[in-house]
């Protein structure tokens, strides 16, 4: 059984959103939204590489790489759907350069802890559990 541990920067993101009020905390989530890392120019150029997320609603596709046990995350969300392109972005830029361990060390409830249960429906929490359950399936593929 892997101990769970939530890593720096998943952490941070988490406090960021608990030191604002309820209603403020979808105002930084659409923040997050803007700051999605484009993909890679390969992913770009071979869109079959990337896994859909069925529990998004919205159009959402990941892939992960991982180079020596570091991992690097790509996502594309459309920008129609900027509260799942925030959790994906939240996703990517906590994820990536990550050792395999400490990603599949993340707890499958951190987007529940980030204080957004009451903000946005739990279908969108339910998405962006969905995108973390994947990058760590494949994680545990590719390493």
């Amino acid at each position: 059984m892997i101990q769970t541990h939530i890593p720096d920067t998943l952490a941070q993101f988490r406090d960021e959103f608990l030191e604002l009020a309820e209603p403020d905390r979808l105002q930084l989530l659409l923040e997050f939204a803007n700051e999605l890392p484009e993909v890679s120019e390969e992913v770009a150029s071979h869109p079959e590489m990337c896994e859909r997320v069925a529990e998004c609603q919205s159009p959402v596709y990941i892939y992960v790489e991982v180079n020596d046990e570091v991992v690097t995350m790509h996502a594309t969300a459309p920008p129609e759907a900027p509260t799942t392109r925030g959790f994906a972005s939240i996703l990517v830029q906590g994820i990536t350069g990550l050792t395999a361990d400490e990603v599949l060390a993340i707890p499958d409830d951190y987007p529940q802890s980030i204080g957004l249960s009451r903000a946005v429906s739990p279908l969108r929490i339910g998405g962006m559990t969905g995108m973390l359950m994947r990058v760590k399936k494949q994680v545990r593929q590719k390493r």
